[in-house]
């Protein structure tokens, strides 16, 4: 039998490599940049079409590359970040593996112009599939640029796991906004299909980060600042009442590297304990300055995974620095005893003559015993068919829930269809139904076997999540134009975003259109929902779209319905009036799903008598 054991050709091994380095085009992105900081670029160029399925062009004024370097830097392994094993242990460049360049010139067409400041005559190379097709002299300027055209063009399989342009968009623009915040001294530009997306100048971090994120960060920011034996630590943290329901806004950097480290991450969380609402999270950009001995940046091929040799001592630093600058500048409270005369201010008596009776105003007509109708309406808590439903609300709907003793779930949903296809005709209408709200969260009502609580808020999520699924499914959202149209800028992952979801956004009822860079107007929102702010609602709806994609992987319309829903319903807390209880438990029960909450926890509790009689009879 004949050996099967062979050397794998360089133009596999590199496809097999570039598996891992480059799963998309958001992947060379970064590489290349990060090859451009190496050099020692102080202006950085990148440039994309169709979302870099087309065109990634990396334009940089760095050292540049002579011809043999710029002839060796496709070859795998070849780097000059590092010369021996040692090194890795001293590594304060962005790359040092050399798999980069040989990995996008396996699945690519690239075109590569350099020259060194000192030369007359730079370089060009055309490379495609790992083969060099031509080398010549060419005039270039100093420094280097690179064109990767047709990314994954001979392996369609990978290219065919691509997303959308919005989406491989997004992950380009996450990648850039790392490199740039890594590195605020440098001048990054990109451009997308023409236009251009980010102008960003050589400034402060703190510039950096207003202007990738937007003029409102100035007063947001925070900042942090501890140095150690162990770890310099600087940047900035924003202040808990600007704090989101996604993580995107969250930045580690260890020696100018992006870094992903929930350990590091939950540090930063705990300093925010008490400050944050629940299910929110603060915006950071943290530096960690650290000695490379001590750490591991060869961990993954991606190298944003770091391994620390006194991993809790880090911990203990930053949760520390992080919290005392949140007190330092007074976001959480404090006692300042160290103020000039404050004891003495506070218990100097006030002159006899300077003292002022207090005045109070009585109505004189007022009765306790009298009972006025509140004419207030709670926003979104009308049926907005024009009194048509898909769903008709059954009669005498508290049938549904007389029972002996409590369902399960799956129990409870199976009375409540085989009910609902009752004939309307065959049970009489139910005229004594009495509603009560608890606390302002619950609404109670009594039924023959005992009584049920339903809560109000996930009772009316479920009705406009069902509301707005039908509307996304036959694109019939009412919009209510605003008197005055507001324009609202997002940053440029978001305002992708919002793109990409423009048509289902529309089908819902809003009225927006494109009007600049990164900015939207928004001329009606859904008639549903005109008590809103348009700016409040539309950052939400985009900031619970963003967080049910990371956690839930839901369908796009389902994630949309879902996230307008949450933000939209009444909330917990909300005084409802006996007429508003009794249209919200209508509406609910003519819910396809009534007792299914989003989370999918239940919406209503039954109680039966024999359960409240065992109670008091013991």
């Amino acid at each position: 039998m004949s050996d099967i054991i062979q050397l794998l050709p360089d133009s596999v091994a590199n496809q097999i490599a570039a598996g891992e380095v480059v799963q998309r085009p958001a992947s060379a992105v970064k590489e290349l940049i990060e090859n451009a900081i190496d050099a020692g670029a102080d202006k950085i160029q990148l440039i994309v079409k169709d979302a870099g399925k087309s065109l990634i062009q990396v334009i940089d004024n760095g050292c540049g590359m002579s011809g043999t370097d710029a002839r060796m830097s496709f070859e795998r392994h070849a780097t000059s970040k590092i010369k021996k094993a040692e090194d890795l242990f001293a590594i304060r460049t962005m790359g040092f593996r050399g798999e980069a360049m040989a990995s996008i010139a396996a699945i690519a067409q690239v075109e590569l112009k350099t020259r060194r400041h000192e030369d007359e005559l730079g370089t060009q190379i055309f490379i495609e599939a790992s083969e060099v097709l031509k080398q010549e002299a060419c005039a270039a300027n100093a420094g280097t640029s690179i064109c990767v055209k047709n990314l994954f063009y001979n392996i369609p399989a990978r290219r065919n796991f691509l997303k959308s342009n919005p989406v491989e968009m997004r992950h380009i623009i996450d990648e850039f906004q790392r490199v740039s915040l890594a590195h605020p001294e440098v001048f990054f530009t990109l451009h997308h299909d023409g236009q251009e997306v980010y102008h960003l100048p050589s400034t402060t971090l703190k510039q950096r980060v207003i202007h990738l994120f937007g003029n409102n960060y100035n007063q947001r920011l925070v900042p942090v600042e501890e140095d150690t034996t162990i770890i310099n630590l600087r940047g900035f943290v924003g202040k808990p009442e600007f704090a989101k329901r996604t993580r995107g806004e969250q930045f580690f950097f260890v020696n100018s590297r992006f870094i992903k480290d929930p350990y590091l991450n939950h540090a930063v969380l705990t300093a925010f304990e008490e400050l944050l609402p629940d299910d929110t999270y603060p915006l950071y950009v943290l530096f960690i300055d650290i000695d490379p001995s001590k750490i591991d940046i060869n961990v993954h091929p991606t190298k944003t995974e770091i391994k620390y040799q006194d991993e809790k001592a880090i911990y203990a630093i930053i949760r520390s620095a992080v919290k005392r600058s949140l007190g330092r500048y007074n976001i959480t409270p404090s006692l300042d005893f160290d103020q000039e005369n404050s004891i003495e201010h506070l218990i100097t008596p006030t002159p006899f003559d300077q003292i002022v009776a207090p005045v109070i105003q009585f109505n004189p007509d007022f009765n306790p015993f009298t009972d006025k109708k509140t004419d207030r309406e709670i926003p979104f808590l009308r049926d907005s068919g024009g009194g048509s439903r898909s769903n008709p609300i059954p009669k005498n709907w508290d049938t549904l829930y007389e029972i002996s003793k409590r369902d399960t779930t799956t129990q409870q949903q199976i009375h409540v269809e085989e009910t609902l296809a009752v004939n309307e005709q065959e049970i009489a209408k139910s005229t004594d139904r009495q509603f009560f709200q608890i606390h302002n969260r619950f609404i109670m009502s009594q039924i023959k076997s005992g009584f049920m609580l339903i809560s109000q808020q996930a009772a009316h999520e479920r009705i406009l999540y069902e509301r707005f699924l039908q509307q996304l499914q036959n694109h019939s959202g009412v919009s209510q134009q605003s008197l005055f149209p507001q324009s609202l800028t997002l940053n440029s992952s978001d305002f992708e975003l919002l793109r990409e979801l423009m048509p289902d956004i529309r089908a819902l009822g809003f009225d927006l259109r494109e009007f600049g860079k990164n900015t939207v107007v928004v001329e009606g929102i859904p008639a549903d929902l005109n008590n809103v702010g348009e700016h409040e609602l539309l950052e939400r709806l985009l900031e619970g779209f963003k967080n049910n994609l990371a956690i839930l992987k839901l369908d796009k319309r389902d994630n949309l319905a879902r996230s307008l829903a949450r933000n939209a319903a009444i909330k917990a807390g909300t005084k409802l009036s006996s007429e508003e209880m009794n249209l919200l438990t209508d509406q609910l029960f003519a819910c396809q799903m009534p007792n299914l909450a989003l989370n999918g926890k239940p919406v209503i509790s039954t109680f039966t008598l024999n359960e409240l009689l065992e109670r008091f009879e013991k």
